[in-house]
């Protein structure tokens, strides 16, 4: 296409849910990669280094790419965006590093800590091209980027470890192939959106033209103001990171990296919905914030009631089954050993089905310009599910882990809740 028009909802949400679909199963072939040539210890050293760095970048990225999404109102401009992300960028990494060197972790593991980190800062860079994408409700390009950046990833990291036997080989694989795809394809995306974008305003107000529109702006007080806007989904990300990480970290101080791997490879599988999930609320995003911002009570509730109503839909057929095939599924999928792991998986698919409820429930939150308000609400999910880890990991095992996830996501769907019904009824009034 030579514009860079909308496309309508139900294109949106082809085009994302079947991107996300390719990049969901890439991400998942990574740790089949790893069970089938490696070891589950080999799976739990992965595990670890996306645990560690996951928490920093969710909060450096302070949900940028979702407040562009939702900036219906285009109070800030691309390239503003890109220099706040470039900055927190630098920083997260730079903290990864450190905790890398100064945590007594072996050099494998430090280094391995260290490659994830890199992986994700080009990950960022990728991400803020995307929430410009998003906010143009063009999901196509997005669909194409994670079409390209899964398989390359997949086999990048597959031929390392395969050729080599070991995972900084892959970790390098991730690496690179993450970093070819957010400069050769984001960045031209980028390019495409500004160069031909219908919204008058970002072109008369925009000081860069062509190629130069990329180019990030350092002004003081802008980066300040949307650093403070920013800010409390920063510490929303984390906590909801730290919520899904919290168990992991109790199981490698507890079980260890052999324990920790089993779990992550079954917790993987949340992800099969979360991609629905995940690409139902981008593409709906900035729709909801259009309702609500015109005061269109009865579209913004219909549309989010439906999208809840697909979360409980996908859930209960996970939930299904887990109980009906669950052995025969992680033996199909990994290695005989992970099949008696298989009451565990019916555990974590209840996990799974409440989290995709408060998955749209945020996404209904940030689209009513609701952040403040999120970050006690998910320190009541954290600290619920630190609190259910420290008690029960070390007397039940993994059972104890899928349990925490569960209380975390409770208290967080509650609540979100709540605040749903308080942005519905300030809209009424």
């Amino acid at each position: 296409m030579s514009t860079s028009k909308p496309l309508t909802l139900k294109s949106n949400f082809s085009w994302t849910f079947v991107g996300n679909a390719i990049y969901a199963a890439c991400q998942w072939g990574m740790l089949v990669v790893l069970a089938k040539f490696g070891s589950p210890e080999m799976v739990g050293t992965f595990t670890l280094g996306l645990a560690i760095t996951a928490p920093i970048f969710m909060f450096s990225n302070l949900q940028l790419r979702h407040i562009q999404a939702t900036d219906a109102k285009q109070q800030y401009l691309f390239s503003d965006y890109l220099g706040l992300r470039l900055i927190s960028t630098a920083l997260a990494f730079g903290l990864v590093v450190a905790i890398a060197m100064v945590a007594s972790y072996s050099g494998e593991v430090s280094l391995t800590i260290i490659l994830v980190g890199l992986a994700k800062s080009f990950e960022s860079i990728s991400d803020v091209f995307y929430g410009l994408i998003q906010q143009h409700e063009r999901m196509d390009r997005i669909a194409i980027s994670l079409m390209i950046k899964g398989p390359l990833s997949l086999i990048m990291m597959g031929l390392g470890i395969y050729l080599s036997g070991e995972i900084l080989w892959g970790m390098i694989g991730l690496v690179i192939s993450w970093g070819i795809v957010a400069i050769a394809f984001d960045l031209r995306s980028g390019k495409f959106i500004l160069r031909n974008s219908s919204s008058a305003r970002l072109r008369e107000n925009s000081s860069f033209r062509g190629n130069d529109q990329i180019q990030p702006t350092w002004n003081l007080n802008t980066i300040k103001q949307l650093t403070w806007l920013a800010l409390p989904l920063g510490f929303v990300m984390l906590l909801i990171s730290l919520n899904t990480n919290i168990p992991r970290y109790f199981i490698e101080e507890y079980l260890g990296a052999r324990e920790l791997g089993f779990f992550a490879a079954l917790a993987y599988l949340m992800v099969s919905g979360s991609m629905v999930v995940n690409a139902l609320g981008q593409s709906a995003s900035p729709r909801l914030a259009k309702y609500y911002a015109a005061g269109n009570v009865k579209a913004f509730r219909q549309l989010l009631m439906q999208l809840v109503i697909i979360a409980v839909g996908l859930g209960g057929l996970a939930i299904i089954v887990a109980i009906v095939a669950g052995a025969e599924v992680l033996t199909l999928f990994y290695q005989p050993e992970y099949a008696q792991y298989a009451d565990l998986f019916v555990w974590l698919m209840v996990a799974a089905g409440i989290s995709y409820i408060s998955y749209f429930l945020g996404y209904g939150m940030t689209a009513a310009r609701y952040f403040q308000i999120q970050m006690p609400l998910f320190t009541l999910a954290t600290a619920a599910s630190a609190a259910t880890s420290f008690w029960l990991i070390p007397r039940l095992g993994l059972k104890g882990a899928a349990i925490a996830l569960i209380t975390g996501a409770v208290v967080e769907s509650v609540f979100s809740l709540g605040v749903i019904f308080h942005a519905i009824y300030r809209i009424k009034r």
